[in-house]
């Protein structure tokens, strides 16, 4: 046991401008946030994070948890991950988002773990989470990446480089990367807002920097602009066994037809890339034309154009191509009364 101070501040300002100069996207950060406490007290307890105060942010947080308006649906990051998963006008209008969260984690975790936590979760990769292992640039960086060599059934094939393989290990964000959605920041100089999709880093040599997060900032809500393509959207995962696991494989497809037409599509794929991944070109390919099952795996063949394997994980490909072509065509196959 590490000893820590423990801070429970009254407000969220207090807290961003008590965390000032640490920043929450780093693994070896002075302070950390705890909110649900799903992750952090794992990797304290595994002695991966060692950090000298935690800052317990559930008495200073607040706003609503779920806002569904004409122009986007807002989530507030401390919103509890069931809560959400079964909010009517959610489920309704953005199943996507419904059934990232409910095929998430456990019933326990899920009453426990926040939005904004969630999106924030570390790798499973066990060789950042066991510290016996030496080597591991997202732990101590220049150390090293034993997973390269070693064995890497569920590492990452997109979006990698020769320090880091690991896998991101969400579903919640590969819904809100397929969807645009936008993340509401708070930190020691006041609010701010940026893409979802640029709040998390490339492995790019420095795979311990996780995120782009300034010094101090909190998570506070996440907005999805409404469209006509997310009634019509679907998350299917595929992992080793039915519940309590982590994808292996995963797809959020968004679709906007026009008969078998697509006129808009949005696609995120998960358990393959190192950060939440969307393919903007599987996107462009799809756009104008049937969805014929063809032309679904012409794009998925394209949506993992690049991948590099590493021996264990060479699967992954034909499991990509495979998650996502049965992605698009079940959501094309949505009856009319459910989109």
């Amino acid at each position: 046991m590490r000893t820590f101070d423990f801070d429970r501040p009254r407000s969220l300002t207090q807290a961003a401008n008590s965390a000032n100069g640490t920043a929450q996207g780093q693994t070896d950060a002075a302070a950390q946030y705890l909110a649900g406490g799903t992750t952090l007290v794992d990797l304290m307890k595994l002695d991966v994070l060692r950090p000298r105060r935690v800052i317990d942010l559930n008495v200073a947080q607040g706003g609503k948890e779920v806002e569904v308006g004409n122009s986007e649906l807002r989530m507030g990051a401390f919103a509890k991950m069931s809560a959400v998963a079964k909010h009517p006008q959610v489920l309704s209008l953005y199943p996507v988002i419904a059934q990232s969260l409910q095929l998430a984690a456990s019933a326990q975790l899920r009453n426990m773990a926040t939005l904004g936590g969630n999106v924030l979760q570390r790798t499973r990769c066990p060789y950042y989470r066991d510290p016996s292992w030496a080597a591991c640039n997202k732990r101590a960086p220049g150390s090293g990446c034993t997973a390269i060599s070693s064995f890497n059934r569920n590492h990452a094939v997109l979006g990698v480089d020769d320090t880091c393989i690991s896998q991101y290990p969400g579903d919640f964000a590969i819904a809100l990367i397929a969807l645009d959605a936008q993340v509401d920041l708070l930190g020691p100089k006041g609010p701010r807002k940026i893409d979802f999709a640029l709040l998390h880093t490339a492995a790019s040599g420095t795979p311990h920097i996780e995120t782009t997060l300034k010094e101090g900032e909190i998570i506070t809500a996440f907005r999805i602009p409404a469209g006509p393509w997310t009634r019509r959207s679907s998350y299917v995962k595929v992992r080793d066994r039915a519940s309590y696991e982590f994808a292996i494989s995963s797809a959020a497809v968004a679709l906007q037809l026009d008969g078998e037409t697509v006129r808009q599509v949005r696609i995120g794929l998960g358990g393959m890339a190192y950060r939440p991944w969307r393919s903007v070109d599987a996107e462009k390919a799809l756009t104008g034309q049937p969805l014929t099952e063809a032309n679904a795996e012409a794009a998925a063949t394209i949506a993992l154009h690049g991948a590099r394997t590493h021996g264990f994980n060479d699967y992954k490909v034909e499991l990509a191509k495979r998650t996502l072509v049965r992605a698009l065509l079940e959501t094309k196959s949505l009856s009319l009364s459910q989109v």
